[in-house]
């Protein structure tokens, strides 16, 4: 088992030479789970070089007191990425990635005014640029993308066309606890009786109700709903369970 070799600077990776292998990139911020897990594995599957990211994005969270408590756990992470095997970890800081301090930054004007766009403002804007700048820097042929985030793996992928960027943008399933519960790193904030409720939510998001009826059902278990919105074929949700933000779709 092999550790990842690290790198933590830009001038660091654009010195790597692959020889013309394919590069398959998956960038997190850090607390892996099973689901970033099946992201690798996708990579590993159809590339010869494998790169993970691991940065937590400051300038995508609206709500500092989320960004403070987002769970970090970068020895197991590490860990985690010898035995998928690994090749390269990208490790950067803030001022690596911004060195215009967040001066230039990308802005869609529609799907990312919608859903999470519409509670969580200035999100999709630091999510985008974000993943323009490590895109930019690791030069992937390919980058994998869970479809939990579905709002956002649609961004991404519309804006590499917009901006022609010569990477295909994969979108991977959704991968689930045995009770349904859509896996993120958010789901460690959950306290006992948070989890076991938790499951709830997607439960009622796959249930035959109307919108309100689901949104009258699970304000009475305790969530607090930012939205339940169905687009493009697919069922949205966004719920909170004390101070921990959780999101899921289903197809309809």
């Amino acid at each position: 088992m092999n550790k990842p070799q690290i790198i933590k600077t830009v001038r660091e990776w654009q010195r790597l030479n692959f020889n013309g292998q394919s590069l398959g990139f998956v960038p997190t911020m850090g607390a892996l789970h099973a689901g970033h897990l099946s992201l690798i594995r996708k990579a590993k599957e159809q590339n010869a070089i494998t790169a993970v990211s691991i940065y937590v994005n400051p300038t995508q969270f609206n709500d500092k007191t989320d960004f403070e408590n987002y769970p970090s756990t970068i020895e197991s992470d590490i860990l985690a990425l010898s035995k998928e095997g690994v090749d390269y970890l990208f490790l950067p800081n803030y001022s690596e990635l911004y060195p215009d301090a967040y001066s230039f930054r990308v802005n869609e004007l529609n799907l990312s005014k919608v859903l999470c766009g519409q509670n969580r403002p200035g999100h999709f804007a630091g999510v985008l640029t974000v993943v323009l700048k490590l895109l930019n820097i690791i030069r992937p042929q390919r980058a994998y993308f869970g479809q939990k985030d579905y709002q956002q793996y649609t961004l991404i992928k519309e804006m590499c066309k917009a901006f022609f960027l010569p990477v295909e943008i994969i979108g991977c399933k959704t991968v689930r606890e045995k009770d349904g519960l859509a896996l993120s790193s958010r789901n460690k904030l959950l306290d006992k009786k948070q989890r076991a409720l938790a499951t709830k939510f997607s439960q009622t998001l796959c249930a035959q109700k109307s919108i309100p009826d689901m949104e009258s059902e699970l304000i009475k278990l305790g969530f607090n709903v930012d939205y339940i919105e169905e687009h493009f074929g697919r069922r949205f949700g966004a719920v909170r369970l004390g101070q921990v933000r959780l999101i899921d779709n289903v197809e309809l």
